[in-house]
């Protein structure tokens, strides 16, 4: 009997220790800053792109930039472009293992609009401080803090709230905080319902692992390492809270983040609110797909709520 409590107990131990590994692994791949391979961005122009001059314009045009310190005291940074004699302006979040040098066909679009555009490198991100990816929820604070500052800086009287995939995510998080006045609407292009729910779904897309126990695991290493859990991490739980106009835009082809998340997230908006499957588009990839269309689509949303 001894014999079979004491090898009992060194399974025990090997499998938490093996656990435990594991989620080191995963929380370094997700969680840690850090070179993100399994994502493929690139920066290249290409002519034949739709967004060919909004990217040509962003990567040329003159950019002020901008600091703040965060809550808990990150130095984070950001691009500000005006527009001329404007006073409303985007707050424009990247995605997961983005930065603001990417975002040139989102920046284009809204500087077109006649918005200010102010593209933050998000926390462990970029040129921005910071270890630790959020997945949206540490972000939210600082995506509010971002916008306060355009109000303490420029004439800004509107301001909307636009993102993309985890920069989504995380103002789709933001809408359930308490809002400044200026904020008028939110944008929201590929969001993900919750940090728990990208990343389980990620762990069987990626590596055919079943989430349970690993995302677990992780997610408790991250409470530990990085302050949250990824069932904090609920945009869904956020967006009931939201009483803010929003847009949730997701590609019926997208398989990085399912489109059945924008549409759980609509489901849980209240009015007013506007959800535009795009058919055909990928993760994130509406606006190259057809450009003028996706222009049209935000124009067209935004002119009720945005002077």
């Amino acid at each position: 009997m001894k014999k079979w409590w004491i090898t009992l107990a060194v399974l025990v131990v090997l499998v938490a220790g093996g656990l435990i590994g594991a989620g080191s692994y995963f929380y370094h791949v997700a969680i840690a800053r850090g070179d993100k391979s399994f994502v493929t961005q690139s920066t290249k122009l290409s002519k034949k792109s739709q967004v060919y001059h909004e990217k040509y314009w962003y990567l040329h045009t003159a950019k002020q930039t901008w600091t703040i310190e965060s809550h808990d005291h990150l130095r984070l940074v950001a691009w500000y472009i005006p527009a001329k004699k404007s006073t409303k302006t985007v707050v424009l979040a990247h995605g997961f293992a983005g930065n603001k040098s990417l975002m040139g066909a989102w920046a284009g679009m809204y500087h077109e609009l006649g918005y200010n555009v102010l593209v933050p490198d998000s926390r462990a991100s970029g040129a921005s401080q910071g270890q630790a990816v959020g997945y949206g929820w540490l972000e939210r604070r600082d995506d509010l803090q971002w916008a306060r500052t355009v109000v303490k800086r420029t004439a800004t009287k509107q301001i909307v709230m636009s993102g993309i995939s985890m920069g989504a995510a995380g103002m789709t998080m933001a809408s359930g905080e308490r809002q400044i006045p200026q904020i008028k609407a939110y944008v929201v292009d590929s969001p993900f319902t919750s940090a728990d729910a990208i990343i389980s779904y990620q762990a069987g897309q990626l590596y055919h692992l079943p989430a349970f126990p690993l995302v677990n695991v992780t997610s408790l290493i991250t409470k530990l390492r990085a302050g949250y859990s990824f069932k904090e991490a609920d945009a869904v739980a956020q967006i009931r809270k939201n009483r803010l106009p929003i847009m949730i835009i997701s590609g019926t082809k997208d398989d990085f983040v399912p489109t059945r998340m924008g549409k759980q997230l609509y489901r849980n908006a209240h009015q007013p609110k506007q959800l535009w499957l795009v058919k055909g588009a990928g993760h994130t990839t509406a606006i190259t797909q057809n450009y003028q269309r996706y222009k049209r689509h935000i124009a067209s949303f935004l002119a009720q709520y945005v002077d």
